[in-house]
């Protein structure tokens, strides 16, 4: 099941160990790795004797985002961000949809689309070193995902401080701010986070996955209105300009 963007190895019986794997990109989120993601949501659990899943980050970023040099590439045009933030969506949703609980272990960096991607899993636990933030507002976008889900999981308050600000905040904030259930010490991060998978795999699976889908099942709606927003968000001239100085800074 592994790909160019996400390994998958098996560390314990019935637990699927899901690394994204750009670490010279802090894990920064391209076309590829949403294709991969989305592709993956549907098949884990599918007949494969996966029972649960842990999603991370490999080096010492769990994912600074979207991949700036991909917002290049859309070139400001609506109807082309519109067709980028529905692959967005849907490698979200799948995470969402996966039948199997998906634990995010959440290492170092969760900017942007990481923060984002961290909302889409069941549960999420950090090492004490990781910061979150939704860092779209920087670069002229809002959260298209974040401001959609963020409420749900956050509340509107925190989501707002975070969507509205561009602020990075800490492991224990975000615990506090209910975005991560738990907070480790970072070499203990992914034991901890296969130990909690390992508890919902040694479960009836049934249960589990009903569960799941339940607890999810009003997790719809609303997206349709932010790919709009967001695409229109790309076309303006703040983001071109913010993208052109991004990747000027970074000789590209």
């Amino acid at each position: 099941m592994s790909g160019d963007r996400l390994v998958v190895t098996t560390p314990r019986e019935g637990v699927a160990l899901v690394t994204m794997d750009r670490p010279g990109k802090l894990n920064a989120m391209d076309p590829a790795f949403f294709a991969e993601l989305t592709a993956l949501g549907a098949r884990l659990g599918d007949g494969d004797g996966i029972r649960a899943a842990v999603l991370t980050g490999a080096g010492r970023a769990f994912s600074a985002g979207g991949d700036i040099d991909s917002f290049h590439d859309l070139d400001g045009d609506p109807a082309r961000a519109r067709a980028h933030l529905k692959r967005v969506y849907d490698a979200f949703c799948a995470v969402e949809r996966c039948s199997v609980p998906v634990v995010a272990a959440v290492n170092g960096i969760a900017h942007g689309g990481g923060t984002e991607l961290t909302l889409a899993c069941d549960v999420a636990l950090a090492g004490q070193s990781a910061t979150f933030a939704f860092r779209e507002p920087t670069v002229g976008l809002m959260p298209g995902w974040g401001v959609v889900r963020g409420p749900e999981v956050m509340g509107r308050h925190w989501t707002r401080l975070l969507a509205l600000t561009g602020r990075v905040i800490d492991a224990g904030t975000a615990e506090r701010a209910g975005l991560v259930q738990q907070v480790v010490a970072d070499d203990e991060l992914l034991g901890a986070a296969l130990d909690l998978a390992g508890e919902m795999a040694a479960l009836p699976a049934p249960a589990v996955q009903v569960a799941k889908a339940f607890v999810n099942r009003d997790a719809v709606g609303g997206f349709a209105e932010s790919v709009e927003a967001t695409a229109l968000l790309f076309g303006t001239p703040e983001h071109r300009d913010a993208v052109a100085a991004f990747r000027a800074a970074h000789g590209r």
